[in-house]
């Protein structure tokens, strides 16, 4: 019985990436940094201004950084709220649920299996916005040393750690909605009702915190934080943002996480 957890997270993996809905949207989100690489390349612009979209003529890293800087705001959260939106709600929907209670992991571990797994799906979305912009940019651009925000220059090695510091923050901060999804999932059978409250919270996070009036609530908006990964791009890093934005992040994952524990524990599951 030591190995169901993981047959379950397996067989939950499983699930996840062979929807074919779940497909689409991943050569969706993979396909936009292509299109900013190519976009960029067919302007025939030269020489950097400073900014991310204007770096990628000098490198190509930098294509994967504006893909970043393009999905953050929407397209990440967009696939991550329909797959975490679907994770128990789905289930109900089917009526697959009380089939996988009966199966002895429990609630907790039924729920932890699913976060799990909406996490996974968080790194490889973000994966294959880095890896797309990567490629691209390699084929495009020039790929020798690493202009930063800052001015200094350092080698494409560095450059590319610096790229999965930020991959590695995009995820973390992508996992709160993941979170938020687990939560809103527990309280409906309809699948599409939880993907489409996931992403209205999102949103709502975005629209709150570009209001100046409601400035005192901005540091503890969860969105505020989601292109603090500028701050890597420096030299040197400038970390304030970046710890402050963690913290929030998993404090919301904390939270949601534990609402959806204590919804789910008590529900009555009858589908």
């Amino acid at each position: 019985m030591a190995e169901l957890p993981g047959r379950f997270l397996r067989s939950e993996l499983a699930l996840v990436f062979r929807r074919r809905r779940n497909q689409v949207l991943l050569a969706i989100l993979g396909v936009v940094p292509v299109l900013i690489a190519v976009s960029v390349r067919s302007t025939k612009h030269s020489g950097s201004d400073g900014s991310i979209f204007g770096g990628i003529t000098d490198n190509g890293l930098f294509a994967a950084l504006a893909g970043f800087l393009v999905t953050s705001p929407v397209f990440l959260p967009l696939v991550v709220a329909v797959v975490a939106g679907d994770s128990v709600a789905g289930e109900a929907s089917s009526g697959t649920l009380r089939y996988l209670l009966a199966v002895p992991v429990g609630r907790t571990r039924l729920l932890a299996v699913k976060f799990a797994a909406a996490v996974v799906w968080c790194v490889a979305c973000v994966t294959l916005v880095a890896l797309t912009g990567l490629l691209s940019g390699l084929v495009l651009f020039p790929a020798g040393r690493v202009t930063l925000l800052s001015g200094t220059t350092v080698s494409y090695l560095a450059g590319l750690v610096r790229l999965l510091l930020v991959a590695g923050y995009v995820a973390v901060m992508i996992a709160a909605v993941a979170a938020m999804g687990l939560f809103v999932s527990t309280m409906t059978e309809v699948p599409v009702a939880a993907m489409a409250a996931t992403l209205t919270l999102t949103i709502a996070s975005e629209v709150a915190d570009a209001i100046p009036q409601l400035g005192v609530v901005h540091g503890w908006l969860p969105s505020h934080y989601w292109l603090r990964w500028v701050d890597l791009l420096r030299d040197p890093m400038v970390l304030d943002g970046v710890r402050t934005g963690l913290l929030v992040t998993l404090a919301y994952v904390a939270v949601f996480a534990s609402l959806a524990w204590a919804r789910f524990g008590g529900k009555d599951v009858t589908s």
